[in-house]
């Protein structure tokens, strides 16, 4: 709440200086308000994209979503990076992580459930997010504006022409889960298209009590005071894929290699990270997990490991940036191993050794 502008009956040469003073303050206050709402606007909407990323490992039995954390970082548990305050103590967990259709299988379901203190409305949408090659993910918007993301945005095939969900919104009230439904109920209009992706996004709506009221209004224009309010929508997001082909899944593991860097900023202490590249090989995207162990050494315990790695269409590698417990002793060499969680889980589809 900021103070507004005081006028007094001043003398007649005072009055232009204290009008101009007002403005200037008026301004200056607008200003501030303008600058808190875009801030909070961005935390909304970088919230939205970690809960669009951070849903993309999760342990069976749920399927996982592919990893879309920033680099060198490892995939975290879906879980929202805050609760949503708007919805008033509801804290929604989705399963499973991901949702994928193909010629055998036209329909699934997601579950919701307000496992939080308070009851909270949701709106659920198919929302497209692009995946950049070092695993962001982003709107599909913003990725069109970007030079530099606007070929992988080009690339990227929707699939809200041919899913189906139902319902579109749900008020959930503490202990209370529903059911989504989807269903494919179309196809691409260019029949060499392998695979389409949107995600299923569930935002939480702020209460309809949460604005401004009339009266709360009105006092603020008596005492001549400038007043907002913020309400940050946060929500989750699990791709939805549909696939036209049988599973094209094929990948390769290039450019490997061992650093030293420091993950907790520059007086953090320096630990060794492998960074390397994973590559799609076929038609359809790829998801699994990446393991680093001692070579000759199938059965020791894993050096670093990034459980729910996809890689999407519209890219054809990604860059992957795993935290090792340990650096390679002298003369040791590194085994890493790409498995299938997708189609077929534990399949091997790649080995390096470096």
């Amino acid at each position: 709440m900021v103070a507004g502008p005081q006028f007094s009956s001043g003398s007649p040469h005072m009055k232009p200086l204290a009008l101009i003073s007002a403005c200037v303050l008026l301004a200056t206050t607008l200003g501030v308000s303008a600058a808190l709402a875009q801030t909070a606007a961005a935390q909304t909407a970088a919230a939205q994209t970690a809960a669009a990323q951070a849903p993309q490992a999760q342990t069976a039995p749920s399927q996982a979503a592919a990893a879309q954390t920033p680099a060198r970082t490892v995939p975290a548990q879906a879980t929202p990076a805050a609760q949503p305050q708007a919805a008033l103590g509801a804290n929604l967990n989705i399963s499973p992580k991901r949702i994928t259709f193909d010629r055998g299988h036209r329909s699934g379901s997601v579950f919701i459930f307000n496992q939080g203190t308070g009851p909270g409305t949701f709106d659920i949408a198919l929302v497209d997010r692009v995946m950049t090659p070092d695993g962001q993910i982003l709107p599909l918007t913003d990725a069109l504006a970007k030079p530099e993301t606007k070929g992988f945005a080009d690339q990227m095939r929707s699939a809200q022409g041919v899913l189906q969900v139902s319902p579109r919104r749900v008020t959930l009230n503490p202990g209370q889960g529903q059911t989504i439904r989807l269903r494919v109920a179309g196809a691409p209009g260019d029949t060499g298209v392998a695979e389409v992706r949107s995600h299923l996004t569930i935002t939480a709506l702020p209460p309809r009590d949460s604005g401004t009221t009339a009266e709360a209004a009105a006092a603020s224009a008596q005492t001549g005071q400038l007043s907002f309010q913020i309400n940050a929508l946060l929500g989750l997001s699990i791709p939805a894929i549909v696939r036209f082909i049988d599973p094209d899944v094929r990948a390769g593991l290039e450019n490997a290699s061992v650093t030293m860097e420091h993950l907790n900023g520059p007086q953090g202490p320096v630990s060794p990270v492998l960074n390397l590249e994973v590559v799609r090989q076929g038609a359809t995207s790829l998801f699994g997990n990446l393991e680093i162990r001692a070579a000759g050494q199938p059965r020791g315990p894993a050096l670093g490991l990034a459980r729910g790695v996809g890689v999407y269409p519209e890219i054809d590698r990604r860059s992957v940036h795993i935290p090792l417990s340990r650096a390679p002793a002298p003369g040791e060499h590194l085994e890493v191993t790409f498995t299938d969680d997708d189609t077929s889980p534990g399949k091997l589809l790649a080995k390096l050794v470096l």
